[in-house]
């Protein structure tokens, strides 16, 4: 076997991985920031740099945790830019389709709860409860500890509980 046809095969699986993940990168990602557009630029932003090293995913035994560790590293790096305070002055146009939830109050009420939530507890609560990841799974992602993982998961949890009950009342 030459090295172009191990190459060949690399892009191939990189390609698969990519078309079969996408979706679910850009449903964390949605999560992550609420915004359909943030979120669409993050999974880009995450795939550029998941294709740019596809030299060290040949090393890798797991390319999912590898993009998903990049999507959270990237939405974290992406709430310290100054950039991202900024505010548009124009009406933005209204959504075109439903959105991911199934029960729209609770998914808009849920959102906006995350929103205010840190970016390190946002990411945490993602891996934890979209992801369905581990404890320590979700340490390994984000290069936390498992008790701050804990920590920022529950003390996210209980914003979320009190933002979610005090829109119900």
């Amino acid at each position: 076997m030459s090295q172009e046809d191990g190459a060949d095969r690399g892009d191939d699986a990189l390609e698969a991985f990519i078309a079969g993940r996408r979706l679910a990168l850009f449903r964390s990602a949605y999560l992550l920031c609420g915004d359909r557009d943030e979120a669409d630029d993050l999974v880009q932003t995450t795939l550029v740099k998941v294709i740019l090293g596809r030299r060290r995913l040949q090393r890798l035994d797991n390319v999912e945790a590898y993009a998903r560790k990049t999507l959270v590293n990237t939405f974290i790096a992406s709430r310290r830019r100054f950039w991202h305070r900024e505010q548009p002055y124009g009406e933005l146009p209204e959504p075109v389709g439903p959105g991911p939830e199934t029960d729209a109050d609770t998914g808009l009420a849920v959102r906006a709860a995350l929103a205010r939530l840190t970016p390190k507890q946002r990411a945490v609560l993602v891996l934890r409860y979209w992801e369905d990841l581990t404890v320590e799974a979700t340490a390994e992602a984000l290069g936390m500890r498992e008790n701050t993982v804990k920590s920022h998961a529950a003390r996210g949890m209980a914003a979320l509980r009190a933002e979610v009950q005090g829109e119900r009342v």
